[in-house]
């Protein structure tokens, strides 16, 4: 059965063989060949991972030897009930960390994660005025693009079944299959009328990262947007790093805004592009054992780095941040982080659904406990809940937090290119250099 660990978002997948945890549970449960496929084996498979894994070892003062004779002498006569049975367990450690997943919720997580979905490579959305299905954008090198599509098509058919009041999740759902078949496509374009298309569903890599040059009161300054850290969002910033170094950029600036988090070895990658030495994150379980990771000399740019944040930057985006900014490599410019410290282990379990376990607790590398409270920016800006909320707004002049941040930056460039003084002596000419002309002061 597949595990993976989770820092409240930051996921690291490991394996865990099926007959390890069928060994544990013959071991502590006679008769357990019986009922091995009936449901109420599942709920003492996750009784025993808990039981196993859980951080806190009173269970939240809980007598868990109790709940599970509790369990065992009901009768479940369908998944139904011992999903029920499941959650009901759960909600007595109090944690709302350590939860349940169906197959349905687990197999959403698992895509989710990967960055990864089978379909054809089309962004949608709804046009304001006609109310119609339309397509945002092809995805680069995606069956879409190959075929054809473009940015503004309607879409007026799935294999035959009308988009008419049809919502984009179900539209999703029937683009979605499995790689290598066929798909039908009715689309209308105000140039070429109605025609269709047939194309053949593949893998799509889902773009997690967004860059591109802004030129900034003279100063070139080169743009990262990070949606999520999954699976290929390290190999994703990693390009877009030596394309706008490429560029010549003077600075970066590091959007983490509304990013809930992602794999763990994707923001350990990412910190690492960042930083040629230091800690990025210490994980202590349920015994006291510490664990750490680091950075190792492989950092891409020295160039100056603004980190942005708000709210709902959470879990990797703050182990990401609170590396940066403890370590002294960036600025943190926004409002105060989700919040999150809690490590977790998510199991696939026998029939497909999922579990989700607290087993750890993370630290910043000055050793901050970050849970509910969040990583406190450097300089703090707020921002009116119609900009905060609509990415559209983002960098453009509403977008206070954004210029706060390069006027953060462009301070940053000034320092690291300005001629150091050759002599001591001459504090005046220090004086010139400390005080940058022409760069405006943060926001308040």
């Amino acid at each position: 059965m597949p595990q993976f660990m989770r820092l409240m978002g930051l996921r690291h997948w490991m394996r865990v063989g099926s007959s390890v945890v069928a060994a544990v549970l013959a071991a502590a449960l006679p008769g357990y060949g019986r009922m091995q496929d009936s449901p109420k084996m599942l709920v003492d498979e996750v009784w025993q991972i808990v039981q196993q894994e859980y951080v806190d070892e009173s269970f939240n003062q809980v007598d868990w030897l109790a709940v599970r004779r509790q369990l065992l002498a009901q009768r479940y006569t369908s998944r139904q009930q011992a999903y029920a049975a499941i959650r009901g367990m759960l909600q007595q450690l109090n944690d709302p960390y350590t939860r349940f997943m169906t197959p349905e919720e687990f197999t959403a997580l698992r895509t989710q994660t990967s960055g990864e979905v089978s379909g054809i490579g089309i962004r949608l959305t709804v046009d304001e005025k006609t109310q119609q299905l339309t397509i945002l954008e092809p995805l680069e090198n995606s069956p879409a693009t190959k075929a054809g599509i473009r940015a503004g098509d309607r879409l007026l058919a799935i294999d035959g079944h009308s988009t008419r009041r049809m919502s984009i999740e179900e539209a999703s759902r029937r683009i979605r299959g499995r790689v290598g078949t066929p798909i039908e496509l009715q689309l209308f374009r105000p140039n070429r009328g109605t025609f269709r298309l047939t194309l053949t569903r593949a893998l799509i890599e889902l773009p997690a990262v967004r860059s591109l040059v802004k030129e900034e009161g003279g100063a070139r300054i080169g743009y990262i947007y990070l949606s999520e850290f999954t699976a290929h969002a390290a190999d994703q910033l990693r390009a877009a790093i030596r394309k706008l170094e490429a560029e010549k950029v003077e600075g970066f600036v590091l959007d983490l805004r509304g990013n809930p988090g992602g794999l763990l070895q994707a923001g350990i990658d990412i910190a690492r592009m960042w930083l040629n030495q230091g800690l990025i994150v210490r994980t202590v379980d349920r015994s006291g054992h510490s664990e750490q990771a680091r950075a190792n000399q492989s950092a891409l740019t020295n160039l100056p780095l603004v980190v942005l944040v708000d709210h709902r930057s959470a879990s990797s985006s703050e182990i990401l941040t609170g590396a940066l900014q403890d370590n002294g490599r960036a600025i943190v410019v926004g409002t105060p982080t989700y919040g999150k410290a809690l490590v977790q282990s998510i199991h696939q379990l026998s029939d497909g659904s999922g579990l989700s376990v607290t087993v750890a607790h993370y630290y910043t590398p000055n050793g901050t406990d970050i849970n509910r409270t969040g990583i406190t920016p450097n300089v703090m800006v707020t921002l009116p809940q119609e900009v905060s909320t609509n990415p559209r707004l983002w960098t453009t002049a509403a977008d206070r937090l954004y210029q706060a941040g390069v006027a953060q930056l462009r301070q940053a460039i000034y320092r690291s290119q300005a001629p150091k003084p050759m002599n001591t002596a001459q504090t005046g000419e220090q004086e010139q250099f400390r005080q940058p002309l022409g760069v405006p002061c943060p926001v308040q």
